[in-house]
């Protein structure tokens, strides 16, 4: 590990004044991913901002009656909260199927967002990496790719946003607090993350030196019914081969709203309204259920060796909805 200078401000604004100048500085929390960045070579912050203690570690009710989860909570705090298992079970699910206990100790809300991808070509400094090294190329189109994007991907990258916390806040219309040297500024959870492009170097749309602050819920009172389900090579500790988040209102047999996002297919939790707009005012059935997952699949681009993907994302969207509408999955 390169030696790196650390230090611990008292405030965000000063946390945000130490990184925003230095291109070689980084906020450091929970530190599950970036330290283990570091000890890979792959990340060589000289400077490292402490930003642990800084007050963004509470949930707090908002006037609206949505929810602010302060970016500081840790993982295990937020999926235990009774509020968030109350109203927004989608989400306690989703914590609950990430990472391991020990992780989601130490792991915040807005490490958590802020997460890369675990392709094995971008944690090798070895091997060509377009998101490493940009314009080396990509390993994995030609290599193993089982665990990679058939949804948004371009020649530049197939990789995977591996977080399940943040596929739930996508479906959630979440929206995520910066603060940055030109003030705060608020991002919508759908819009936080970057397709790969031309430019996947860049995972998000923050700005260098911002600094996530909060998460704001919305008052959805559908999201009451909602559920996380997450497919993957084993039962502990692994990451998605592809997950659903999903909520759904019901009346007279006939779905009036729904909120379906999918993860482990694209480089973001990918929102898929294409089913979302299928869903809604149509029957509550099966079949219905599985045209709106046909319509959101039908750009679906795998590599031969993931297409297993496409028809694993469409019954685990089904699976999922049918057991909403049933009233079964909380």
């Amino acid at each position: 590990m390169i030696p790196f200078d650390y230090r611990r401000p008292e405030d965000a604004p000063g946390a945000v004044a130490l990184v925003a100048p230095r291109p070689d500085a980084a906020f450091l929390a929970g530190g599950t991913n970036l330290v283990d960045h570091m000890r890979l070579g792959i990340a060589r912050p000289e400077l490292l901002v402490d930003v642990s203690r800084l007050p963004f570690d509470t949930i707090e009710r908002l006037p609206d009656g949505g929810v602010r989860v302060g970016a500081a909570v840790r993982n295990s705090d937020l999926a235990a909260d009774p509020l968030i298992r109350r109203r927004y079970p989608v989400l306690a699910a989703a914590l609950l199927a990430g990472a391991s206990p020990q992780l989601r100790n130490l792991a915040t809300t807005g490490g958590n967002l802020l997460q890369r991808t675990r392709c094995a070509y971008f944690q090798d400094a070895t091997t060509p990496c377009d998101k490493r090294v940009p314009g080396s190329g990509c390993s994995a189109i030609e290599g193993f790719h089982r665990h990679h994007a058939i949804l948004g991907a371009s020649e530049r990258c197939v990789a995977v946003h591996p977080s399940d916390m943040a596929v739930a806040l996508a479906a959630l219309d979440a929206k995520v607090r910066v603060l940055g040297g030109k003030g705060e500024r608020v991002v919508p959870m759908t819009e936080f993350h970057r397709l790969p492009g031309e430019r996947p170097e860049r995972d998000t749309v923050l700005e260098h030196g911002e600094l996530i602050t909060a998460v704001d819920l919305p008052p959805l009172a559908m999201a009451a019914r909602s559920a996380y389900r997450k497919v993957r090579e084993r039962a502990s500790y692994a990451f998605a081969l592809v997950s659903v988040a999903a909520a759904l209102s019901v009346k007279d047999g006939l779905v009036v709203d729904a909120r379906v996002a999918l993860g482990g297919v694209a480089h973001r939790p990918w929102r898929a309204v294409r089913a979302e707009g299928a869903l809604r005012g149509a029957p509550a059935t099966e079949e219905v259920f599985r045209a709106a997952a046909d319509a959101e699949l039908a750009e679906a681009r795998p590599l031969p060796g993931n297409a297993f993907k496409v028809p694993m994302a469409r019954n685990a969207m089904v699976a999922v909805l049918r057991d909403l509408s049933a009233g079964g999955a909380r």
